[in-house]
């Protein structure tokens, strides 16, 4: 796990990449007339037409954490107490990023233990049980 947290939240981040790439890609399309004149017309039409793809894509993101975001169960973090929405066995804190599961087998591993079990399941392809703290 590359970014620690939360999983709505990461969804929320690829569609504001999205919207900026978007943006991005139409801003620069325009600047093709502006720096090329009548030739830069093509830059334009490419730029615009990938930009409003991408745009596109960032509303279907936002709009799938919206949906999941209303479906899913919030629960209150036992570190910083605030309510926090939990997709999944396992999730992170929306505020301090704290470790939440409601998987018994998973409650007393730690991160780098967590994200170690995760990186060998997907390399095997067969679930497996977590490992366990006595």
């Amino acid at each position: 796990m590359i970014f620690k947290t939360a999983k709505i939240n990461a969804f929320r981040t690829w569609g504001l990449l999205l919207t900026m790439i978007g943006m991005g890609l139409m801003v620069l399309g325009t600047a093709g007339i502006v720096f090329w004149g009548q030739a830069g017309k093509v830059m334009a039409a490419i730029g615009l037409v990938i930009g409003l793809i991408s745009m596109m894509g960032s509303l279907g993101v936002y709009f799938w954490a919206g949906m999941l975001s209303t479906s899913v169960k919030s629960i209150e973090c036992p570190e910083c107490h605030k309510p926090t929405k939990m997709l999944g066995k396992t999730d992170r804190c929306m505020f301090c990023r704290t470790i939440l599961t409601t998987d018994i087998e998973q409650a007393n591993i730690t991160d780098d233990e967590l994200e170690e079990h995760q990186m060998l399941q997907e390399a095997q392809g067969a679930p497996q049980s977590a490992p366990h703290h006595n």
